[in-house]
């Protein structure tokens, strides 16, 4: 008898199968960190990718990672998007050193880290460049963390206030570092710059004309939440494929958007932005995927000393610009201190900006990961918990959280 309908050994898996089996590894992993660790849960998610991919047990392949990368985009883009949307300038304009506070902060983290790395021989653009990733806070983490404890007051806002600066700072400094990248590749001048000016101002139009077509979305479906539920998601799905194709900044695209969306909606068309259940879908997408992604073999010894010393100058550079600037802005007595240790993390979208370079000029990208990497791989895995002991040590963290 014919056996041709039954499944060849091993069976076939599609990728759907493999990312649903993906999710909840990741998700089972996080509750068990929380449980039975007091670790938090983005700590469990990350240790599952790291175990699945291409550094541990090679269930998750480069090339599966490759294909998953608009996931990535994708929980990126709302997590950005929902921490432009918490940017209220009108805050800002109250309190003037604020702003001046987390611009600090973004500066005195690049020019300490670009310091250092000079120190260690590094070339000047690549020094720059490596500072610049370095400036930006991981969003994912400190709103997950903070959304895992349930905290609420100063040291959290002004968190989420930093990340937001910093994350537009390295985006935007990235971009206009690209060309002294181009001319030390002998590119022409037409791309070294035309090529920056159409990723900066394209990603802000894009952002722009996204925000007005939702607003006006918003304005006609009216104050339902399931329904602007969907608008909301269906308008940064639309929009990080935009960036795509475009090939323009998916993170300076959604964070413009969710910034002017907060502050261009002056009748208040737009309910608050809660993503709920959805959020906690793409942020153990996001971060499964991140450990995944993670290159261990770019930490080795002989770099240790380099990626230690970038490790230190980052948080003294954010902790230095903090203690100076806080108290102007109206920071309470000892809060400059937690707050840079809330702001540790670094940014998983450094996975993404290496990758991104490694695309434009290879042997560069080579030397750029050799530090940042190995700097991802040490703040992937103590930056969440810093950020939750600062926020329980303000005793802003709920008893339950």
């Amino acid at each position: 008898m014919s056996a041709d309908f039954l499944p060849g050994l091993p069976p076939a898996f599609s990728h759907a199968t493999l990312f649903g089996a993906l999710v909840v590894v990741g998700l089972l992993a996080g509750e068990a960190a929380r449980r039975y660790a007091s670790l938090p849960r983005i700590t469990g998610y990350a240790v599952a990718g790291a175990i699945l991919g291409p550094q541990g047990f090679g269930l998750l392949t480069d090339n599966m990672l490759f294909d998953l990368r608009l996931l990535i985009d994708l929980s990126v883009g709302l997590i950005v998007f929902e921490l432009g949307f918490r940017l209220d300038l009108k805050w800002l304009r109250l309190n003037r050193w604020l702003l001046a506070t987390a611009v600090a902060e973004s500066l005195f983290c690049f020019w300490s880290i670009f310091g250092a790395l000079v120190y260690f021989d590094f070339r000047p653009v690549l020094a720059a460049m490596a500072a610049a990733i370095g400036t930006a806070t991981s969003p994912a983490v400190v709103m997950l963390v903070a959304n895992d404890l349930r905290a609420e007051g100063q040291i959290t806002e002004r968190m989420l206030l930093c990340t937001a600066v910093n994350t537009v700072f390295a985006y935007v400094l990235l971009t206009l570092l690209l060309p002294f990248l181009h001319f030390e590749h002998a590119a022409t001048w037409e791309q070294a710059l035309f090529h920056p000016l159409y990723v900066l101002w394209g990603s802000i139009l894009a952002g722009t004309l996204a925000c007005m077509l939702m607003l006006r979305l918003a304005a006609w479906l009216g104050k339902r939440e399931e329904l602007q539920f969907v608008l909301l998601v269906a308008m940064v799905v639309v929009t990080v494929g935009i960036a795509h194709a475009l090939k323009l900044s998916v993170t300076l695209t959604l964070i413009s958007l969710g910034i002017l969306a907060r502050n261009l909606d002056r009748d208040h068309a737009l309910l608050p932005v809660h993503f709920g259940y959805g959020a906690q879908l793409f942020f153990v997408i996001l971060f499964v995927l991140v450990g995944a992604s993670l290159e261990f073999s770019a930490f080795n010894a002989v770099a240790a000393t380099v990626v230690a010393a970038y490790i230190v100058v980052r948080f003294l550079g954010k902790g230095l610009a903090l203690l100076l600037f806080g108290p102007l802005s109206g920071i309470r007595p000892g809060g400059a201190g937690l707050l840079a240790v809330a702001l540790v993390p670094l940014s998983g979208s450094a996975v993404v900006m290496v990758r991104d370079t490694t695309s434009l000029y290879p042997a560069f990208g080579k030397e750029l990961a050799a530090v940042v990497l190995s700097a991802v791989v040490v703040l992937e895995l103590i930056g969440p918990l810093a950020t939750q002991f600062a926020l329980r040590r303000a005793g802003e963290a709920r008893p339950n959280g």
